[in-house]
Parts: structure tokens; C-alpha cells; sequence
């Protein structure tokens, strides 16, 4: 039997979403041990002036609780 716990991130990018998401799992797993499905959520852009500044992403982040 396992158990998982799911958090809530948020990454941004100057670029795009894919490397928004791709940054928020990737810090995540530099604390965080046996991760196991990250799920987008929620896409939106921070506007500057007119123009897009930057991309952002929540993402529901699941990891593996050990005994």
C-alpha cells in the first residue's frame, strides 16, 4: 500500500508554459524524493505593457511519502 501527497506549485517563464512547468518539477525535485506525476492545472501570463513578460503554470505535484 502507498500513500502521496499533493502539492501545488507555480513556475514562470520568459519563454513559455512548457519550460514554466518544466522549471517548477524540476525545483521541486531538488527537496523533494520519489516524485511522481505532475498534473497543469491552470495556465495564465503576467502582461507588461501590452505585451506578454511571462509565462506561468500551476501544477498539482505528487510525491511518494517512505516509511
Amino acid at each position: 500500500m502507498s500513500v502521496y501527497k499533493v502539492i501545488e506549485l507555480v513556475g514562470t517563464s520568459e519563454t513559455s508554459w512548457e519550460d514554466a512547468a518544466k522549471a517548477a518539477v524540476e525545483r521541486a525535485g531538488k527537496s523533494l524524493k520519489n516524485l511522481r506525476i505532475a498534473e497543469v492545472n491552470k495556465l495564465d501570463m503576467k502582461v507588461e505593457d501590452g505585451k506578454v513578460a511571462a509565462f506561468r503554470v500551476r501544477v498539482d505535484l505528487s510525491f511518494k511519502y517512505e516509511g
